[in-house]
């Protein structure tokens, strides 16, 4: 069997290394992968430093698109994976999350008919105005097989007019859809004690044995809206008061903290020793920085689930998640960008802290198990 896997961003390029790492170790024999890195992140920090740390196999093709809006980027992305599909003629194309790149693959592969593989299928925020709900709806209605990580997300394919019962051989009609777990999860049972050895953020930063809040930002509804933005920092300032904040900046992120905080809010960030900002930490050093947290502030949908992973309460800068389980569950809070309501709920789980944390996303073993459906289905 011949996949030709898909990655673009910087999480695309950490779920692609348990498959990757599952073929490796199970299907090395039966399964030949071809990578595509599209190039949307092309950020050393956000990129190449995760193939290094991980272990993922050198990209077969490099598209090089880069930054552009929308259109151009997916356009240029549409192009230059049809072009590999039609050299490569694989059996599958692997597509996971709900980048761009996630789009650009779906619809190249759809109009020549290559079957597609969506991994981490059926989430919804129930929000269209955020680009990565078009991507992920699109996506799933172009695939032949869809892999869920949680049982949320199977039910909201079932509830879109996905049928459970389809038999296989499945097409792109009559597609087939799981409930296997989250290949994020197999990552973070595989590399919790190698980040642990390998990473030296903790002592390079001082931060061994301090008791930290974590925080990443990165969402444009965030980044790019100043009321939004100049909200969530204000809260983290009041936090500083009692707790080290760290910060690893995304680069967008780091471009505007500068011209859409207010300037008074931005000099006392900047000048705030209870403030640490960090470049982008890679795949490693955040799993440590997870693990050793005390609390996770963050709008990233990875960081959510990681979080949980760890069993550390999160607050989420968002209106609404995809992982709506880890909420349920009290593990988490939707503060959105609400000054009040993300200082209140920090001062409530410093209070209460959760302590259930029960099995949402899987067994670690999704990626095997997505490796043996693919090979079943041809």
């Amino acid at each position: 069997m011949k996949i030709l896997t898909v990655i673009g961003a910087r999480p695309q390029i950490i779920k692609a290394a348990a498959l990757s790492r599952a073929i490796r170790e199970h299907f090395k024999k039966e399964v030949r992968e071809v990578i595509v890195h599209t190039g949307q992140h092309y950020d050393d920090n956000m990129s190449q430093v995760f193939f290094d740390e991980l272990g993922i196999p050198k990209p077969d093709y490099n598209l090089g698109v880069g930054s552009a809006s929308h259109g151009v980027q997916t356009a240029r992305m549409i192009e230059g994976i049809e072009d590999v599909l039609l050299q490569e003629n694989p059996d599958y194309i692997v597509l996971y999350g709900d980048t761009n790149s996630t789009l650009a693959g779906a619809v190249a592969a759809s109009k020549i008919h290559v079957p597609i593989v969506h991994v981490e299928a059926g989430l919804r925020s129930f929000n269209k105005s955020m680009p990565e709900e078009i991507n992920r709806i699109c996506c799933d209605h172009c695939s032949t097989m869809l892999f869920s990580p949680t049982a949320t997300g199977f039910k909201n394919l079932i509830n879109e007019g996905f049928k459970p019962d389809n038999k296989k051989k499945f097409t792109i009609d009559k597609p087939g859809i799981y409930h296997c777990g989250d290949v994020m999860y197999d990552n973070s049972k595989y590399f919790a004690n190698i980040a642990d050895e390998k990473s030296k953020i903790l002592d390079n930063e001082g931060l061994r044995g301090v008791d930290y809040v974590l925080c990443t930002i990165h969402r444009d509804n965030n980044t790019d809206k100043p009321e939004r933005l100049n909200a969530i920092f204000k809260a983290l300032l009041k936090i500083s008061e009692s707790k080290t904040i760290v910060l690893p900046l995304h680069p967008r992120t780091s471009k505007l903290i500068g011209v859409n905080l207010e300037k008074d809010l931005f000099r006392k960030i900047t000048n705030d020793k209870n403030i640490k900002i960090l470049p982008p930490a890679s795949f490693l050093d955040m799993i440590v920085l997870e693990r050793h947290a005390q609390m996770i502030v963050t709008d990233s949908g990875g960081v959510q689930k990681e979080a949980f992973f760890f069993q550390k309460p999160c607050l989420i800068l968002r209106g609404e998640t995809e992982w709506k389980e880890i909420v349920e569950c009290g593990a988490a809070v939707i503060t959105d960008a609400d000054e009040d309501k993300i200082i209140e709920s920090f001062g409530s789980f410093m209070d209460n802290p959760p302590h259930k944390f029960p099995n949402i996303f899987g067994d670690g073993h999704a990626a095997e198990f997505i490796c043996k459906e693919m090979l079943e289905n041809l």
